[in-house]
């Protein structure tokens, strides 16, 4: 397939130059295969805004009961075991989301609002000190993994060390298209981990008010109560998808805002309270990021009925990649989509998801990187990265970066 002078058109999730600048092979797809297919890795793609807000609202028609991700291992009817219900369609999800939910209320997503701050204080004050650093290594990797072992109550010594095997489970090594081997062990010592706290919950010997135990004392009035494999599985998603997704977000907003300094830096020139630099601007500052760059590109399906799309029939059982980058920079649905613009209208985007598999954790996610980046423009006057040092991480699904090199001015 070729256009113009272009190159043959060529998609994988797992390759390295995809990870480092999917947007332009984004715009090719959007053109000239608004359906696409890579008959090597057996998948079709979509990546126009309306196919893809489109096919997550109708999970009849594209299941998530195989799971989310291309990934071999981690494909099939088994999926569920590992990413909780984001590998399950109703009614199956709609029970387990249910049980989640009466303990990852809103209400408990509110109350860490103080811990949140304490966190990115403490974080923080030791990396302004130093005036330069890894944003991801002292900052971005470590408040998310924080807040997350806070709410489900993993002890201060083992986060380091749930982080180090969160990397690895996302971790894409150059021409694997799967989990490598490193990422298999650190995931089923993840799963092992999760299974002695839920264990030791479970013979009473650390009651408390964290989610753990709140997920397991949630129940119907008809007494269905989520079994320890599926308590498990949710801590697992957290963890990584929880985690990563949100460290992503603050170094996107970071490294972006430093490349577009009309939009970011007066902001910092301003008094560290007042109105230019106050809480609204922080989040359209999240906001764009979401669209502009979002964590998770992409997201898995299956066809479970003959659907034609683009005048080509799919067939049931086809995988069907959604891409979610994509459509968040399809100009049919933000004008002037390759601008990173703070003032935009960006109510359409899809970086959670939409239907019933809208993210459970967005409103987490969007409180972190609020209170994390106003604290940091409260905190500093100016900053600028290094491009040069800087090193993005290799998924299939994940985009962010392993190292972000910043210096920073502190007011």
């Amino acid at each position: 397939m070729r256009s113009g002078l272009f190159a043959p058109l060529a998609f994988s999730p797992y390759d390295y130059a995809v990870h480092e600048d999917p947007y332009p092979l984004y715009a090719r797809l959007r053109e000239e295969a608004p359906l696409y297919r890579n008959d090597e890795l057996d998948f079709w793609a979509i990546s126009r805004h309306a196919d893809v807000s489109a096919a997550f609202r109708d999970h009849a028609r594209f299941s998530s009961g195989n799971g989310v991700s291309l990934d071999p291992s981690a494909w099939g009817p088994a999926a569920h075991r590992s990413m909780s219900f984001l590998a399950l369609d109703p009614p199956d999800h709609t029970r387990m989301r249910t049980l989640v939910s009466k303990g990852f209320t809103p209400r408990r997503v509110r109350d860490l609002t103080d811990d949140i701050l304490r966190l990115t204080r403490r974080h923080l004050d030791p990396a302004l000190a130093a005036g330069e650093f890894d944003f991801v290594e002292e900052f971005a990797g470590r408040l998310p993994m924080d807040v997350i072992c806070e709410m489900v109550g993993v002890p201060e010594t083992d986060r380091d060390e749930l982080r180090r095997l969160a990397d690895l489970v996302v971790h894409r090594v150059e021409g694997i298209d799967d989990v490598p081997p490193e990422g298999m062990a650190a995931a089923l010592t993840l799963t092992g981990y999760y299974q002695d706290m839920v264990s030791e919950r479970r013979r009473g010997g650390a009651e408390g008010d964290d989610l753990t135990s709140a997920l397991l004392a949630a129940g119907t009035e008809d007494g269905d109560r989520l079994a320890d494999h599926e308590i498990i599985a949710f801590l697992f998603l957290m963890v990584v998808a929880g985690n990563e997704t949100t460290t992503k977000l603050l170094a996107n907003a970071l490294y972006w805002g430093a490349l577009n300094p009309a939009q970011v830096a007066g902001h910092f020139a301003g008094p560290p309270d007042g109105p230019v630099t106050g809480p609204e601007w922080v989040e359209r500052w999240v906001e764009e990021t979401l669209r502009y760059d979002t964590s998770s590109q992409m997201i898995a399906r299956t066809v479970t009925t003959r659907t034609e799309l683009h005048d080509t029939a799919l067939a049931p059982g086809d995988r069907l990649l959604l891409l979610v980058g994509s459509a968040n920079r399809d100009p049919r649905a933000f004008p002037d989509p390759d601008a990173y613009d703070l003032d935009r209208d960006t109510s359409a985007l899809i970086s959670f998801g939409g239907g019933r598999h809208f993210c459970l954790g967005a409103n987490l996610a969007r409180i972190e990187a609020r209170i994390a980046l106003t604290e940091f423009v409260r905190r500093v006057a100016s900053y600028e990265v290094d491009e040069t040092a800087a090193r993005r991480v290799h998924s299939a699904n994940v985009r962010g970066f392993a190292r972000l090199p910043v210096r920073v001015r502190a007011r």
